[in-house]
């Protein structure tokens, strides 16, 4: 049975969607963007600052999930533009310890909601 994952501490869904789903030991989380849950705004002052916000959504999603970075075992980020991938892997990267980081692929996209240059989904386990 599927149960629904919502935080206040993470931007509301904008669309027909939430912001996860857990199955049984399984969450799948949603593409989180840079939008302050406590404003409304989207933090788009450096990729850098966007990326931390995305980064720090998906951590209350997780937490809503009584989970971690840790319990992550698989991302998918999308960007807008692939010369910001060392500026968004670095920020990345700080949130996973090297050694037990999960599995990712990384996407050059046309274009993202709300013209974001970063989104980022997870698969995470208790």
């Amino acid at each position: 049975m599927k149960q629904i994952i919502f935080t206040e501490k993470a931007p509301a869904p904008i669309g027909p969607y939430n912001q996860a789903i857990l199955v049984g030991n399984t969450l799948y989380t949603s593409g989180q963007i840079a939008i302050n849950p406590t404003t409304g705004n989207l933090v788009l002052d450096t990729i850098e600052a966007e990326t931390k916000q995305v980064m720090e959504n998906m951590k209350a999603v997780l937490e809503a999930a009584q989970m971690s970075f840790e319990n992550v075992i698989k991302t998918t980020i999308f960007i807008t533009d692939m010369n910001d991938f060392g500026k968004i892997n670095t920020i990345y990267g700080s949130y996973f310890d090297e050694k037990s980081a999960p599995a990712r692929e990384t996407v050059q996209v046309a274009a993202l909601p709300k013209n974001v240059n970063v989104e980022i989904s997870v698969l995470a386990i208790k």
